[in-house]
């Protein structure tokens, strides 16, 4: 599950033509934004195609159907076939893949960047000219019932979502991305199509790359390959979550260790506390091995394998979650302790010395994260379809570097209530 969002993202509407240190930007004239990062010491070329596509925007009939575009999108194209699109990049040793959020569907590439020409004909022709054959179809509809039996068998995925259930009972958010077996089970080529011209904005789609190319090859291959593809706006409004009541759920499973996940909604993508939340939520679940809570129910007393937090913000609320295996016998002990973190950093302001550390170690990650070139691409294109622009890393650290004990310690008492929280915990059935 990708959940965390490290970069901080506002912004204006950007402009056609936008240079900066970190990015290289052009619009094409069906709306299309081209973003580009030029990195000489490379020679892979990582780019994709992103759309502000996600399975928010679906009906409650529609619920698995940009997922199922996504996987559909690879098996038939105007004139390709599967084992065509298969193997066009797998042949020179790249690399295709796609992916499916709430708010975001994306289909990417890596490969040699004498290839890169191959690869975005090849990302646009699946984004754009797929044609959902029949006989895939079904085959494919099989393989997602089994993804979604995957998932089911697996209680550390399956509690995720589920508790997005539980967070936005009655809204597209609290939905499973795969949809249920009985949509799936729904789904003709007629439905995806339908979805597609429902959602498709070309302003809304950005088409993202770094490699060592100059930016004049990038403007040129895409206004080749993209360049063609017809203007389109859509009307489509994205409804916000109804407000939140906290709920308590209990659910026997054929499971040995005890599952639990606690939260509530949180901030959206362009609140000012987005970013110094992101911080408390690192301090205290993040993936360093000395995250509060890893230290406390790992560390000292040994109730947990692992335990994390993760906060993702969307366009109009957020999500904060804490989530963990453990026995039976010490799950109360285990959301105690979580508790007891959770009052700590209500009540006792980080000092001089903590906060810097706190802040050091974001800093950190997000300069590591930035040393992968593909997630930088795919960090790219979200930030420019969400907010505009793309900050640079010594943006975020300015900004990182203004947060106060005092602002993290507001924050905390706001969103760390757990009488606020909702709590869903799987338990082994009783005999």
């Amino acid at each position: 599950m990708k959940r965390n969002s490290i970069r901080k993202q506002i912004i204006p509407k950007a402009s056609s033509l936008l240079l900066t240190e970190e990015y290289q930007l052009h619009t094409l004239a069906n709306g299309i934004r081209i973003a580009h990062k030029q990195v000489p010491y490379t020679q892979i070329a990582h780019c994709g195609i992103m759309l502000d596509i996600g399975s928010r925007d679906e009906q409650p009939h529609q619920q698995g159907l940009a997922h199922f575009w996504e996987h559909m999108a690879f098996k038939g194209t105007e004139k390709r076939s599967s084992y065509h699109i298969i193997n066009r990049l797998e042949n020179v040793g790249g690399e295709l893949n796609a992916y499916t959020t709430k708010e975001k569907i994306c289909f990417h590439a890596s490969v040699l960047d004498d290839h890169f020409e191959k690869a975005t004909d090849l990302l646009a022709d699946i984004a754009f000219h797929s044609v959902f054959p029949e006989k895939q179809l079904e085959r494919e509809r099989n393989v997602i019932l089994e993804e979604m039996s995957m998932y089911l068998d697996s209680p550390e995925d399956a509690i995720q979502d589920d508790f997005d259930q539980l967070v936005f009972p009655d809204h597209a958010l609290g939905n499973n991305i795969l949809g249920t077996i009985e949509t799936v089970n729904s789904f003709g080529r007629e439905h995806l199509f339908e979805f597609i011209n429902q959602n498709i904005d070309t302003e809304r789609i950005v088409f993202s790359s770094v490699s060592r190319l100059p930016f004049t090859k990038v403007i040129r291959v895409a206004e080749k390959y993209l360049g063609e593809i017809e203007h389109r706006t859509t009307s489509r409004i994205r409804k916000a979550p109804d407000s939140y009541v906290p709920v308590t759920q209990k659910k026997e499973k054929s499971i040995t260790q005890a599952q639990c996940a606690m939260g509530q909604p949180a901030y959206p993508l362009q609140d000012d506390k987005r970013l110094p939340f992101f911080m408390l939520v690192n301090l205290l679940g993040g993936p360093g091995m000395n995250s509060r809570f890893n230290l406390s129910l790992r560390e000292k007393y040994g109730f947990v394998y692992s335990i994390e937090g993760n906060y993702t913000p969307y366009l109009d609320t957020g999500f904060m979650g804490i989530f963990f295996g453990t026995e039976h016998k010490q799950l109360s002990k285990s959301i105690s302790l979580i508790n007891k973190e959770l009052k700590r950093i209500r009540e006792v302001p980080l000092t001089t010395l903590q906060l810097h550390q706190t802040k050091v170690q974001l800093m950190g990650q997000l300069a590591m994260s930035e040393e992968s070139n593909m997630s930088f691409m795919l960090m790219m294109a979200k930030s420019l379809i969400d907010t505009g622009r793309v900050d640079s890393l010594p943006e975020i650290f300015a900004e990182i570097q203004q947060i106060s004990s005092l602002q993290l310690q507001d924050i905390a008492q706001e969103m760390f209530n757990e009488q606020n929280f909702s709590y869903l915990t799987f338990l082994p059935e009783q005999d």
